[in-house]
């Protein structure tokens, strides 16, 4: 305390004499403790500044008002307590007083309910009554919060005070609606404006992006270039859509279009760049994605980040152990919960039961971060992939929390292909079944693989009739591939594309060169509860149309890029590394697990998937 009064230039005490009744020679002190107060740089001398206005001008001016704004702005940046006791020292707060404190509550990690509190306390009060600036800080917090109730109230209230039209307040009403996943209500307050900004724009296609509606994200940004120019957030957003699409093409005229037109400050701007990251990785293109890395000239830990989950997401296990030590060791930057999910995945996707058990105790033991469900689902399923079923099921046992749909699941799915026993996996089957969400068909289809391999036919006709009796079909098979910026979608058997006689055709070349390969079908995962499967049936599937229509549209040495709803079946993914080293394309899939990458007849992932 003593070190900081020092640093600090001593103020002269202003005694309260006659003279301080003269306008001008109040307006003087208040210059000079402003000036003090624009070159504070701690509480301590703060505190110094707070007491001279309190000893040194009058309490009701407009001088001294503005002064305790300055003083309460400052603190409730760095003290909130002390800025609460600002704040009641002040007999007639106006709107800008209370607007402080509630964006200063609004912005704090762990207040932010507080900034709805004084909202209530402030419209219970009446002095003073809420503005353009008042609701834009409540409703962050209330987006923060999920509090869609208290945010409701706000925007009742919003429309009672006639503030309705502004720009500004509907802004806000649209992240906090989209945050809460309310898209119509976002879409309502949207339509319904008048006049919009860029940044009206841009948190309504935020909040289409983060709610999974790509496309129509992509249609509004088509329509904000009519009004507008694009900036660094609209990118971000559109980034992330094409992540979501799987659009390559379109997210690298989006990466063109970021240096081409934009400032060198945004270009550069690390938000962005982590959005591009994510983009070319999702969009299977990881060689894009490294030289972006490499090529920033700042990096946050989210940059780290998606570079880990990138290379464990595509099967390269090493290199992202090799980013996690660079990331930890080279530039001492902390790992969070996400970066060991990152590491974990990449010891799970190559079968590393080992290195997984490792870096699960690390977490816990040297960075004291608490496992989540994803990261239990992660070692879980490395267990069960290395046939660990029963040490598996005794870490499920002593998880703290619950497991979800999506472990047991895993669990039955390396049952099915680890040939454990029936019992067992009919146990794990009506886990699923049990669990939340969990009555979906890729259950009956894991569980109809297992009687199928134990020739209990009888069994597989009764799961047949019981999706029916509950109405439930199996999910179609679909694959998307992209061709010149265009965007093909195939289902399997699909008749319906435009090329689909000359496909067809030159299916028939494929398999003809698949025989001559020495091929044979894989029927270890054919039998479904709801078709019985042939030759012709693993033909049509619909990574296949889409090789198919890859190999004859893309220019040669070009990869082909598929994108797949579901886990590709065995057979397929023995056909796409026969095709990969016959037809000398390099063939990058996205399945439902993850990448694999096939070229000269082998797979990234090492046939462990």
């Amino acid at each position: 305390m003593l070190m900081a009064i020092a640093q600090t230039p001593p103020l002269p005490i202003l005694s309260s004499t006659s003279d301080s009744k003269n306008s001008s020679f109040h307006q003087q002190r208040s210059h000079l403790l402003l000036k003090h107060l624009n070159e504070c740089k701690n509480m301590s001398q703060l505190k110094q500044i707070y007491a001279q206005t309190l000893r040194s001008t009058l309490p009701n001016h407009p001088h001294t008002l503005f002064l305790y704004t300055r003083i309460l702005h400052f603190c409730s940046l760095n003290d909130l307590d002390y800025a609460y006791r600002v704040f009641d020292k002040i007999n007639v707060p106006n709107s800008f007083v209370w607007n402080t404190l509630i964006r200063g509550c609004a912005q704090s990690a762990g207040r932010k309910e507080e900034s709805f509190l004084l909202y209530k306390r402030m419209v219970e009060q009446g002095d003073a009554l809420p503005d353009n600036h008042t609701y834009p800080f409540v409703l962050k917090a209330c987006a923060y919060l999920f509090a869609l109730n208290e945010g409701k109230q706000i925007h009742a209230q919003i429309i009672k005070h006639g503030l309705g039209l502004d720009v500004y307040i509907n802004n806000s009403l649209i992240h906090f609606y989209g945050s809460c996943g309310c898209l119509e209500s976002a879409r309502d307050v949207f339509d319904k404006m008048p006049e919009r900004s860029l940044v009206s724009w841009n948190v309504m296609i935020d909040a289409v992006v983060q709610f999974g509606e790509f496309e129509n994200a992509l249609k509004l940004f088509v329509q904000l270039q009519d009004a507008f120019e694009p900036d660094g957030y609209t990118m971000q957003s559109i980034l992330n859509a094409c992540a979501g699409l799987c659009a390559l093409s379109l997210g690298m005229w989006v990466h063109a279009y970021l240096l081409r037109k934009l400032d060198f400050d945004v270009t550069m701007s690390v938000l962005v760049y982590n959005c591009l990251l994510d983009m070319y990785c999702k969009c299977g293109s990881l060689d894009i994605a490294l030289k972006v890395f490499e090529r920033m000239h700042k990096r946050d830990l989210a940059s780290w980040n998606s570079m880990i989950l990138g290379f464990a997401m595509h099967g390269k296990a090493e290199l992202a152990l090799e980013y996690f030590d660079k990331m930890v060791n080279t530039w001492k930057i902390a790992p969070n919960s996400i970066t060991f999910v990152g590491v974990l995945s990449a010891c799970n996707y190559r079968y590393m039961a080992d290195e997984g058990r490792k870096y699960f105790d690390m977490m816990v033991a040297e960075y004291k971060i608490e496992p989540q469900l994803e990261h239990y689902g992660c070692l879980v399923d490395v267990l069960a992939r290395t046939g660990l079923i029963e040490e598996a099921l005794d870490l499920v046992s002593r998880m703290p929390m619950k497991p979800d749909v999506v472990i047991w699941r895993s669990l039955l799915d390396s049952c099915s292909k680890k040939n454990a026993s029936v019992e067992q996996s009919e146990e794990m089957a009506w886990q699923v079944l049990e669990s939340n969400g969990g009555d979906s068909s890729g259950v009956y289809v894991l569980l109809s693989r297992v009687y199928a391999s134990a020739s209990r036919w009888n069994d597989v006709g009764l799961l047949r009739k019981l999706m029916t009796d509950r109405g439930i079909t199996k999910e179609p098979g679909c694959s998307l591939i992209e061709i010149d910026g265009v965007a093909h979608e195939f289902f399997a058997g699909d008749t319906c594309h435009p090329q689909t006689k000359e496909i067809y055709k030159f299916l028939d070349v494929i398999e003809e060169k698949l025989k001559l390969a020495g091929y044979t079908p894989d029927y270890s995962q054919a039998p479904l509860v709801d078709e019985l499967y042939d030759g012709i049936n693993l033909k049509v599937h619909s990574e296949r149309l889409a090789i198919a229509l890859g190999l004859i549209s893309l220019k040669p040495g070009m990869p082909i890029r598929i994108f797949k709803n579901l886990q590709v079946c065995s057979d397929c993914h023995k056909v796409a590394k026969f095709i990969s080293k016959i037809f000398n394309v390099e063939i990058v899939m996205r399945d439902r697990v993850r990448f694999h990458h096939f070229k000269n007849g082998s797979c990234s992932c090492m046939d462990n998937w």
